[in-house]
């Protein structure tokens, strides 16, 4: 078959159908038959061109065109609440859930990370001394570290926390893809910070201090930076290894699908921002401050791994569910 010819030859039905798809809503009765119709020879056109293997880019021309044709003529859009929920209950989660296994990785390793510098600290004052001034960490450890959190309006302290956190979180994720050491870096950065936080604290018994008012916001913060970090080192890994799919095909897929993570993680980080400003530093009863943070915790990982886990058996994969079957590549 002559791919070219047949274009020409099917072209003008083409562009009616696109005309008739954009004007779905305005359509008399004999338009909404033509409209059928011409759904119905576009997709047979499409099974054609996709069989002759010839033309890639006519193929997802034509593939976008009969996936807005069915959508016209059955009358399938879901509503945007029904995409807001449907990306809450199934796409975001799904993904959580499916590379859990990287997110749960970067999580042990930052945390063994941190908790072997904050040992390193405690045990060793000439460690200690090389991070400042005696006269520094001891008010850093008597009054600053305990300021930081109510030192600033509620509002505009988690509207900081949450700008911070999202950027952080972005860059774990983003840099992933340059061969996943930068999102490394970033993930070692963060523990290296955590860790002599904790270090200095513990090592002057104010480590009860450090828990009580790291714990109720930084389970949900550091969970979501673990995420970003475990997304990112797979993006990264599947520019290396992406198996049996073409690099680039490989590549593509998981990053739509990190496009999900990364809104996802805007909520998520909002809540932590929330419980940041307005409850790490201004509930005084400490037990509730931790409870608050371990139920915020727990919701947050039943939600991946009950929801996540329902969807991933039902075929969710977190990837755009209507794009196009092929795509160009170079000849």
């Amino acid at each position: 078959m002559d791919i070219d010819v047949f274009a020409t030859a099917h072209r003008l039905e083409w562009q009616r159908l696109d005309a008739l798809i954009r004007r779905r809503r305005r359509l008399t009765g004999p338009e909404v038959d033509e409209l059928v119709e011409l759904y119905q020879r576009a997709a047979t056109h499409l099974s054609t061109v996709r069989s002759s293997g010839q033309d890639p880019a006519l193929t997802a021309r034509l593939s976008g065109l009969v996936a807005r044709g069915r959508s016209a003529v059955t009358g399938a859009h879901a509503s945007a609440w029904g995409d807001v929920s449907g990306f809450f209950v199934r796409t975001f989660p799904a993904v959580l859930y499916r590379m859990r296994w990287w997110w749960i990785g970067s999580a042990l390793l930052s945390l063994a990370l941190g908790a072997g510098i904050a040992v390193w600290i405690m045990a060793d004052p000439q460690v200690q001394a090389a991070i400042g001034p005696p006269e520094e960490i001891r008010a850093y450890v008597e009054h600053d570290f305990a300021n930081y959190y109510v030192e600033h309006p509620g509002a505009s302290f988690a509207a900081q926390v949450w700008t911070n956190n999202a950027w952080v979180s972005a860059l774990a994720l983003v840099l992933g893809v340059f061969g996943c050491l930068p999102t490394v870096y970033v993930l070692a950065q963060n523990a290296a910070n955590l860790g002599v936080a904790g270090g200095l604290m513990f090592a002057h018994g104010k480590g009860d201090i450090f828990l009580g008012l790291i714990i109720p916001h930084g389970l949900l913060e550091l969970t979501a930076v673990f995420v970003a970090a475990g997304v990112g080192i797979k993006l990264g890994w599947t520019l290396i290894a992406p198996g049996p799919r073409p690099r680039l095909q490989a590549l593509a897929e998981e990053a739509r699908a990190a496009m999900a993570v990364v809104l996802g993680l805007v909520v998520v980080l909002f809540v932590s921002g929330l419980i940041e400003g307005f409850v790490t530093g201004w509930v005084h009863i400490t037990w509730l401050r931790i409870a608050i943070g371990v139920a915020a915790e727990a919701l947050f990982l039943a939600y991946v791994f009950v929801l996540g886990r329902k969807a991933v058996h039902e075929g969710e994969t977190g990837d755009i569910a209507h794009r196009p079957e092929t795509a160009p590549v170079a000849g």
